[in-house]
């Protein structure tokens, strides 16, 4: 201890130890000594020399550090101790007033320890389950750590968190800590374990991660909020990004409708905080990464079909359309738009309605293209702009159709300014990066659209008074060919390399353009000067553009103009320019340094306006046409004509093709419909079938029935013949009626014994209710009704019995009749019956059996009934079990009110005992007393005083 006194304290007297000496005495007593005071000390002191002597104390010491962590992890301080010291040796701090050599040394040197730490994946797994400690002096450095440690070896410290049981899990647990600076230093954590790893990004997306991130930006104040709101939008950033399993999952879980509260913006948009332009420019990101290009265009419709379904891309065009917001928020925010909107209809539709605050109201569209081609605006506004509009028009047939309409002569409105009269603005403006700009998005409103190209040839400009107006192609031709003041305008490289675009993807696959651009005399002259000249690197791209357009003229000649065919054409390459110099030519476009920059993605993004050359769009169509236009210079008229024959066949074996392909259609459709017609007619005949058995039961039913009359009527002949036969068969059938008659009487008797049994049931079983209510002291309203509407039933299945008693009376009646017609047909000494008598006892029988099956009816109607008049009886049965309730707890609070009661009766007994010892105990010292019966003699005594004064 006194040496440690030394080290930690004041000056020893003699020579002072180096720090080495120092370090490796400490290194020593942390390895040998028992005490864990002495450790705890040791450990103390090399945490205070970590920063000075960094490389000393991660030489000698790491090993017994780690050893602490290991055997010590019952005493949190030494813990923090050597977790701290760790973090000093590994962390790579950057300071101001370090040179760049030396903070490389410091570099290599945390690298160095770093290594040296997860050699042994074992100290990272240690790591791990000591921040499941919840001591506040080991979870946080044990952050700190972690974090250092991914900072210098990210990949390798991934892989050993990755293969840990309930790694990522653990460090997710950090964003639930109540405490802010562990929580903020977690969230530090997850965006360096979350760099470039799409497995570990998967796993703390599902671990709710979303969830929390958003929870917490929303807590810190969303846009308003401060680093922490950035750096979770970070994190989610890291989770987002170029992970379409994230993605789907977050659009999945409704979190894009979470994101709609960050982008609402007030009136007044003065005034903003260097933190909440950062916070926003980072949410405006996180939107970008679920839309952004790069994804697939599957995941991206879907996020933007949410996005405009929630409201966001709404609220995205009201910044838009604020005053007051910063330049590069509103920068970021057009971005955004654009990818939001890029391939999509409906959100292309609704952008395209969007109108500024202006008066008149503009729409949304005009005021951007004011912005692009107004070259005192910034150049990442007029870029931001630029692809905005191309977003617009991609894949958007109607939106270009609505563009170019807005440069035809009936469509033009004087009055009001348009997207068509901005761009032909822009188009022949001094600033060559409008002209490039306007160029451009022309050109987009032409892509891949054969009808707009073919409209945009009628578009007519008024050059200068005096002179007859001149078609867009031919004035863009003109300020590329002419040699007036309009050269020296367009002479820019930028200039010319817009226009080159502009008129290559309008010719572009429309023979009507090529025809429209070779009837201008002056175009090829220009254009194989241009290519057989010998110029500069700035112009060699000018002469490949050119180069390009004359190919295309070549490919998509309709060899419509004598002078200028396709073989005319070559043979003029040939000997003005030669076809390898030509193909060299046209080889400088994809040899520029700026073409495979532009061709990476669609946005235009320029360090600088002079680099902005090309665009991503015609990129691609360079890659397109070069090998075409290649093999079309080089082809023979032979080759041509063998190509035009092959094309021929080859059109003609699509057109059989194509005819057996529409035959087999419309045989696969007749099909169709004889499968349909088909099933139609085999439930049609299942169903006659069914029909048809069902008649044939019918029939043979009849023909029982007939039999039997046929039976009876032989019967009656007899009877006529032999009268005292017939009639005894016809007692005998008589006899067998009856008999059926007598047991459905005696089955109605019981029927109406069980209702009147049931009837006094419910009787008895109303009187007790009647009772139990009239006791009842709440709810006798609802009782009466009850019984009301009881008695009403009652009065209704008495009257029902009273009905049944009549049809068995009538009943009885009619089996008195029939057993008298069959005893006078037994005594009769003739026995002659004739046919009419019998007619009128089947009748009766008719009339009896009609009754009995009435009498059925009304027995069923009065078993419904009765079945009504029990659930009635079972409601009633519930309320008095409600009423019985209360009025049990209203007994229960009396009994509770009298046990209270008794209970202040005896705490007043107690009291009055208590008096009147006391009483007696102040009697016997002496002191004079009024007792009770005193003091009342006194008030009648008072009171009979006050009554004489009163006479007086």
């Amino acid at each position: 201890m006194n040496f440690l006194r030394g080290v930690m304290g004041g000056q020893a007297a003699g020579p002072q130890p180096s720090g080495a000496e120092t370090i490796q005495k400490l290194c020593d007593r942390v390895a040998s000594s028992t005490l864990l005071e002495d450790r705890r000390d040791a450990v103390r002191a090399l945490k205070s020399l970590s920063k000075k002597y960094r490389m000393e104390v991660g030489t000698q010491a790491m090993d017994h550090l780690i050893n602490i962590l290991q055997t010590d992890r019952s005493d949190s301080e030494i813990l923090g101790y050597a977790l701290d010291t760790l973090y000093n040796i590994i962390c790579n701090d950057e300071e101001e007033e370090q040179d760049e050599a030396a903070q490389k040394q410091a570099d290599d040197l945390g690298a160095q320890f770093t290594e040296q730490f997860v050699q042994d994946p074992e100290h990272v797994t240690l790591l791990l389950a000591l921040l499941e400690e919840f001591d506040f002096h080991v979870r946080w450095p044990g952050v700190k750590l972690l974090t250092a440690l991914l900072k210098n070896q990210c990949v390798q410290v991934q892989g050993i968190i990755l293969v840990s049981p309930m790694g990522v899990s653990r460090l997710m647990d950090l964003l639930a800590d109540s405490r802010e600076v562990i929580r903020n230093d977690g969230l530090l954590l997850l965006q360096q374990l979350t760099k470039s790893n799409a497995a570990i990004q998967k796993i703390v997306a599902f671990e709710n991660a979303f969830e929390r991130l958003l929870d917490i930006i929303t807590e810190e104040g969303s846009s308003d909020g401060g680093i922490v709101v950035e750096d979770c939008l970070l994190l989610l950033v890291n989770l987002l990004k170029n992970n379409s399993s994230n993605q789907n999952f977050f659009k999945e879980g409704s979190y894009i409708q979470r994101m709609k509260p960050w982008f609402e913006v007030g009136d007044d948009n003065s005034g903003w905080s260097a933190q909440k332009v950062t916070n926003l420019h980072l949410m405006l990101q996180l939107v970008r990464v679920m839309v952004s290009p790069v994804n697939s265009p599957g995941a991206s419709a879907s996020c933007q079909k949410s996005m405009y379904q929630c409201g966001l891309l709404q609220q995205l065009c009201t910044i838009l359309m604020a005053t007051g917001v910063p330049a590069d928020i509103l920068t970021e925010t057009i971005n955004t738009v654009s990818e939001v909107i890029r391939g999509s209809q409906v959100n292309q539709d609704y952008f395209a309605s969007v109108n500024a605050p202006s008066n008149p109201p503009r729409p949304a569209i005009v005021v951007l293209l004011m912005s692009m081609v107004n070259e005192r605006q910034p150049f990442v506004l007029r870029c931001a702009v630029l692809y905005c509009f191309q977003c617009f028009l991609y894949k958007n047939q109607k939106g270009q159709g609505e563009i170019v309409a807005t440069l035809l002569p009936s469509t033009i409105d004087a009055n009001s300014i348009s997207a068509g009269q901005l761009l032909c603005g822009g188009l022949f403006s001094v600033d060559s990066l409008s002209n490039w700009c306007a160029a451009v998005a022309l050109a987009h409103a032409l892509q891949d659209n054969l009808t707009q190209k073919e409209q945009l040839l009628r578009v007519q400009l008024a050059t200068s008074l005096g002179k007859p107006p001149v078609s867009l192609l031919q004035q863009c031709t003109n300020i590329l060919s002419q040699g007036d003041k309009i050269v020296r305008r367009g002479s820019k490289v930028q200039t010319r390399v817009g226009l080159l675009m502009l008129l290559c993807t309008w010719i572009n696959n429309c023979p009507i353009a090529v025809t429209h651009f070779l009837h201008n005399q002056e175009n090829v002259p220009f254009l194989t000067a241009q290519i057989s000249e010998n110029l500069g690197e700035d112009e060699r791209l000018v002469q490949g553009l050119c180069a390009l357009l004359l190919g295309i003229c070549i490919y998509y000649n309709d060899n419509s103009l004598e002078n200028y065919t396709k073989e005319k054409l070559k043979q003029l390459i040939e000997k003005r320019i030669g076809k390898e110099n030509f193909v060299e030519k046209l080889g400088f476009i994809t040899k520029h340094e700026l073409y495979s920059r532009a061709a990476q993605k669609p946005q235009p993004v320029f360090p600088s306006p002079e680099q902005m050359l090309f665009d991503h769009e015609f990129t691609k169509l360079v890659k397109e046409l070069e090998g075409v236009i290649t093999k079309a210079v080089h082809k023979s008229s032979e080759d041509e004509k063998k190509e035009e024959e092959v094309k021929k066949t080859l059109e003609q074996h699509d057109n059989i093709v194509t005819q057996y392909k529409e035959l087999i259609r419309e045989q696969d459709a007749q099909i169709q419909e004889l499968k349909e017609q088909v099933a139609s007619m085999s439930s049609q005949n299942e169903q006659m079938q069914t029909t048809v058995t069902q008649q044939l039961a019918q029939i043979q039913q009849h023909k029982d029935q007939y039999n039997i009359l046929k039976l009876k009527l032989g019967k009656e002949n007899q009877n006529q013949s032999n009268s005292q036969g017939d009639s005894s068969q016809v007692n005998g059938l008589q006899t067998e009626e009856l008999t059926q008659l007598r047991e459905e009487v005696e089955e109605l008797r019981k029927q109406h014994t069980l209702l009147q049994t049931q009837l006094h049931d419910k009787d008895a079983l109303i009187n007790t209710l009647r009772s139990e209510t009239a006791e009842g002291s709440a709810g006798g309203s609802d009782n009466t009704e009850l019984l009301k509407e009881l008695e009403a039933l009652r009065s209704q299945v008495e009257s029902q019995l009273a009905e049944i008693n009549q049809m068995k009376t009538e009943r009885q009646e009619l089996l008195r009749r029939a057993e008298a017609g069959s005893s006078d047909a037994a005594s009769s000494s003739d026995g002659s019956l004739d046919a009419a008598k019998m007619a009128e006892v089947e009748s009766r029988l008719a009339a009896q059996t009609t009754e009995t099956e009435r009498l059925k009816e009304e027995a069923k109607s009065l078993s419904a009934s009765r079945a009504e008049l029990e659930q009635q009886l079972a409601s009633a049965t519930s309320t008095v079990a409600i009423l019985q309730t209360e009025q049990a707890k209203l007994q229960t609070e009396v009994q509770e009110s009298k046990k209270e009661q008794d209970d202040l009766l005896m705490l007043l007994a107690d009291q009055d005992q208590k008096i009147h010892s006391l009483k007696q105990k102040l009697k016997d010292l002496g002191e004079t007393v009024d007792d009770e019966d005193d003091l009342e003699a006194r008030d009648q005594t008072d009171d009979d005083f006050e009554e004489d004064e009163d006479e007086d």
